[in-house]
């Protein structure tokens, strides 16, 4: 046996496992296509949101969560319809999930010395229905170095374990085939790659050096999804969201592929939910990308009106920051405007400088450095949009600003082939919008909506601007914003029980073969079932990767 255990991939859930394993004396081989710079994987790039229910954080914000509201909430988002079959693991593993962030969590991260922002966020604030998707309070809680200082001290406890000799590192190393006989997992085979000293998240090559294989007591595989892959994706997009589109911009790395997935289903391996999965619809270009069609996605707050690309106001529960994949839906579910790929924001400056916060930890330097001082600058005490936004502003292709409405949407209509936007039928739907402002009470759901986060303290004074007139001057200049689609997750993979154990055609655990992160669908083959509430991702990987690593290391005792 080259290793007590095998981790395939060295993101955030192959990290975990592997501490999880090498702190009970397991000794890991942990493989990867990728070299030494990329450890942490997709996890290292995100802006570091975990969902925690009932935290002191909140409770200090007078937010009143429990897990009883938190489990309404996700019932209510995932939608579970396959309990027979598909989701019969995914819904015991997600309120297993829920139980662990009404409890343990938060002081599981903590001795890990992970440490969160005094806000909490409000994402997914829903499809406006008690029983539906979305949060029913704010539960995102940023961390302090945001997915760097997630990822941070699991990539310390690798290179720890590596000097003390419980780990090696295989990296550019491309896992081609899991090797299980008699029912049980042996061990991996592939390619090894070429060395390539690209810098973290930059595509490297492909070029095969040579062959290898590796044996195990036990294999975790640990390789992520599929957002970097246009064709996986559109190869299963669902029915229900309509024609996928024809361009999307990519919010993960090009390493970021499925291969594992189908390698998995090769091996004997059931794959479930495959069809559902988590695309952004507020993407931008990013004016400085690193990895092939980079893209950013926005975090809006509450208060951009949002237009299709006929120049339409988008319908509820369509609003930015509410419903991601519902809006997703209508925009590609309408035959008017399923032929076009994006949509616009329009907004005030005043708007801007508010509420627009930026998804990455590169996009978030501050929070990424854990500078408290110069967040509370930049964030709190700061005039003007905060950096990394006011750079977009100036140099993304996506954005565009103006003195008045119709110089706006000239300019809009210039950052497409043909000319689709009408500036009086778009200053009727604003003009229609501002009238609602004249007083505290609204029939507008938008503006029902902004008034509601206000009333939430972290909102008001961190998150949503002031309600205004967005043709007012003196909110000005206006601002437009091209929205594109943004790859992001696969919610469905690799079917698991409650200890992590990837699951054979027969529906019955492979022996020794494990799987944990999002090949996983964050556990259970789709944890989610069919929407996220957000600070779930990360969440997932840490739940399921050390679930699998501690299971993998019974198993090996």
């Amino acid at each position: 046996m080259d290793a007590d255990v095998i981790v395939v991939g060295a993101g955030l859930a192959g990290l975990v496992a592997a501490s999880e394993l090498t702190s009970r004396g397991r000794r890991v081989a942990l493989v990867d296509q990728e070299n030494a710079a990329n450890l942490g994987g997709q996890a290292f790039w995100s802006f570091g949101g975990l969902f925690l229910v009932d935290s002191p954080e909140q409770r200090r914000l007078g937010i009143k969560d429990s897990f009883d509201l938190a489990w309404n909430d996700w019932q209510g988002s995932a939608g579970f319809d396959r309990v027979d079959d598909e989701d019969s693991w995914a819904v015991r593993w997600a309120r297993a999930y829920v139980e662990f962030a009404a409890g343990e969590k938060r002081s599981w991260l903590e001795t890990h010395g992970i440490k969160f922002l005094p806000t909490v966020g409000w994402a997914e604030r829903g499809d406006l229905r008690a029983d539906g998707h979305g949060n029913s309070v704010p539960r995102f809680h940023i961390a302090w170095g945001t997915g760097t200082g997630v990822v941070e001290p699991f990539v310390r406890y690798a290179k720890q374990a590596a000097r003390d000799g419980l780990l090696t590192f295989y990296h550019r190393y491309q896992v081609d085939e899991l090797v299980i006989e008699d029912g049980t997992a042996r061990g991996v085979r592939g390619t090894v790659l070429a060395e390539d000293n690209s810098p973290r998240g930059v595509a490297s090559n492909r070029d095969g050096v040579g062959e290898f294989e590796l044996t195990a007591q036990a294999v975790v595989v640990t390789t992520g999804g599929i957002g970097a892959n246009h064709d996986i994706v559109r190869r299963y997009w669902p029915d229900r969201l309509g024609t996928p589109p024809t361009e999307m911009v990519t919010g993960v790395p090009a390493y970021v592929d499925g291969r594992m997935l189908d390698i998995s289903a090769q091996a004997g391996v059931r794959l479930v939910n495959r069809d559902r999965m988590w695309h952004y619809t507020e993407g931008l270009q990013n004016w400085d990308p690193i990895w092939p069609g980079h893209g950013i996605r926005i975090l809006p707050g509450p208060s951009s009106m949002w237009f299709d690309a006929l120049g339409r106001r988008l319908p509820d529960p369509c609003l930015p920051g509410y419903d991601t994949l519902g809006t997703l839906k209508h925009l590609r579910t309408d035959a008017d405007i399923a032929g076009h790929d994006h949509s616009w924001f329009i907004l005030s400056q005043k708007i801007i400088e508010k509420e627009f916060a930026l998804s990455g930890s590169e996009q978030n330097p501050d929070i990424t450095a854990k500078d408290r001082a110069g967040f509370l600058k930049e964030r709190v005490l700061g005039k003007g949009a905060p950096g990394p936004v006011a750079a977009f502003l100036r140099n993304g292709a996506d954005f565009v600003t103006a003195p008045t409405l119709e110089q706006l949407v000239e300019k809009m209509n210039q950052l497409t082939d043909k000319a689709l936007l009408d500036a009086e039928t778009v200053r009727r739907q604003i003009e229609a919008r501002d009238l609602q402002i004249a007083n505290p009470y609204s029939k507008d759901s938008q503006v029902q909506g902004i008034r509601n986060a206000r009333r939430y303290i972290g909102d008001r004074l961190g998150r949503v601007a002031t309600p205004h007139r967005i043709l007012d001057p003196a909110a000005g200049p206006l601002i437009g914003v091209k929205l594109h689609i943004l790859t992001r997750k696969t919610l469905g993979g690799i079917q698991t029980d409650l200890d992590s154990r990837a699951l054979g055609a027969d529906g019955t655990p492979i022996e020794g073969l494990y799987a944990a992160g999002e090949v996983a669908g964050f556990g259970g083959g789709g944890v989610h079932g069919y929407n996220a509430l957000e600070g779930t991702f990360l969440g997932g990987c840490l739940f399921s990767g050390r679930t699998a690593g501690r299971a993998a290391a019974r198993q090996t005792a």
